[in-house]
């Protein structure tokens, strides 16, 4: 590669890395690398939350997971990473062998978690018992990102973050929504 991006990381999370590399065994390889597929393009979380709208007792949940997975993809994909520019671990230290294709974007923040964060705090605030498994999901989504060496810590932090606000700040926007639409006398969507 030409041009990696910027190149800035802490000492800390060059450890962390090389601890989730000291782990490595056929087991945790073939687990990470398909849990991790999970938040390729948000697919998982998309599907989700298409199925939350379409059960009409979990329909304002899915609306706010909708809300909450566009928002994040926005802030973390078109505004984040083509600014920050953030070179990722894997392109600066390729002699570390990858198990998954080395990803052609910019690193910070991570959009696993990002996407994962937000639909799960999206759900999470509505319905806890569907809400726990999937923040779950979400936080292992998150640690496979490190352990297939394709993130910093930070990048992975601030994914969490990114998504977990643009959760929150859905469960605000639907009850608005939601309310503007019962003071016009309609049903909800």
């Amino acid at each position: 590669m030409e041009n990696v991006g910027n190149i800035f990381y802490f000492d800390w999370e060059v450890d962390l890395l090389n601890f989730f590399q000291d782990m490595r065994s056929p087991v945790l390889d073939f687990f990470m690398s398909n849990v991790t597929k999970l938040g390729n393009g948000g697919i998982f979380w998309i599907i989700l939350t298409l199925i939350l709208i379409a059960v009409p007792k979990k329909r304002k949940i899915g609306w706010q997971a909708l809300i909450s997975i566009v928002f994040s993809f926005i802030f973390c994909n078109l505004i984040l990473k083509p600014e920050i520019m953030r070179a990722r671990p894997c392109w600066i230290m390729p002699e570390v062998s990858l198990l998954v294709h080395s990803p052609s974007d910019f690193s910070f923040p991570s959009g696993h978690s990002n996407a994962s964060f937000a639909v799960a705090t999206a759900i999470l605030s509505r319905d806890k018992k569907i809400g726990i498994p999937a923040l779950v999901l979400a936080a292992i989504i998150a640690i496979s990102r490190l352990y297939l060496f394709v993130h910093w810590p930070t990048d992975v932090i601030a994914g969490i973050c990114t998504g977990s606000v643009g959760g929150a700040v859905s469960y605000f926007l639907i009850d608005f929504i939601y309310k503007k639409i019962a003071e016009k006398g309609r049903k909800t969507l």
